[in-house]
């Protein structure tokens, strides 16, 4: 199967969903079922590799979540803090890059130090990206481009230069994903078909592929069921060929 996929993305974006679900299923509370999503991180990442992946983003954590009941939020930050410990040697070994994209104002401190740490220490690492999208939102990413655009309106009037001409390669370059490219695929696991405010500038023309296995359950066959969906689709970006 795999070797009939000639056509690999560049950028592979995860939603990964439905771990509430499965931990429901089997009688656990939902933390449960994220810590069981991590064996399905390691998974996607690995495969990532394997296929020639260069950037792999997954969306952990949107700011929505934040209003979910205090434990669960809680449990869910000291995992990322586990993983991020975990991952520390393979991250070296492998020559992955780790990026973490959201709002980190409203991040542990502790997290945050973490994360930071290991950024720099990864930055020159180039075989894959590894991105996860915490405490993030499309709408929040691109509310943050429009204040920045409004800065440099601002400083440019200070200075008496010309107020910089607003277009979509500016834009683009303002927004918390600047030096990713947009997604060309995104997976969303458990059935639900929307990306619920999720990079929603980037996705513009981005293939989507929804898959019912919830993600604890979501493993290579499964990634690369999805790699085959992308690889018979003709992408023309509103154009005719």
């Amino acid at each position: 199967m795999t070797s009939e996929i000639t056509n690999i993305p560049t950028h592979v974006s995860i939603i990964m969903d439905g771990n509430g679900r499965w931990a429901c299923s089997k009688g656990h509370d939902r933390l449960f079922g994220h810590n069981a999503g991590v064996e399905s991180v390691k998974a996607a990442v690995e495969y990532a590799r394997e296929k020639g992946i260069r950037y792999l983003s997954l969306f952990a954590f949107s700011e929505e979540n934040w209003g979910r009941p205090d434990e669960e939020v809680s449990g869910l930050m000291d995992l990322m803090t586990k993983a991020v410990v975990n991952e520390r040697p393979t991250f070296a070994k492998y020559d992955i890059r780790l990026r973490i994209i959201g709002n980190r104002e409203q991040l542990p401190d502790d997290l945050v130090a973490l994360v930071e740490e290991v950024e720099a220490e990864t930055i020159s690492n180039s075989s894959l990206d590894l991105i996860i999208m915490l405490s993030y939102s499309g709408r929040w990413d691109i509310l943050e481009a429009a204040r920045r655009y409004g800065k440099m309106c601002a400083n440019a009037t200070n200075e008496g230069l010309p107020i910089p001409f607003l277009d979509q390669d500016l834009f683009t370059g303002l927004l918390n994903t600047d030096g990713i490219p947009d997604p060309d695929l995104i997976i969303r696991t458990s059935g639900e078909q929307r990306i619920s405010n999720y990079m929603l500038w980037q996705a513009a023309y981005t293939e989507l592929y929804f898959t019912e296995v919830l993600w604890p359950d979501f493993r290579k066959n499964d990634f690369d069921k999805a790699l085959e969906s992308f690889n018979n689709r003709q992408r023309r970006f509103g154009k005719l060929k």
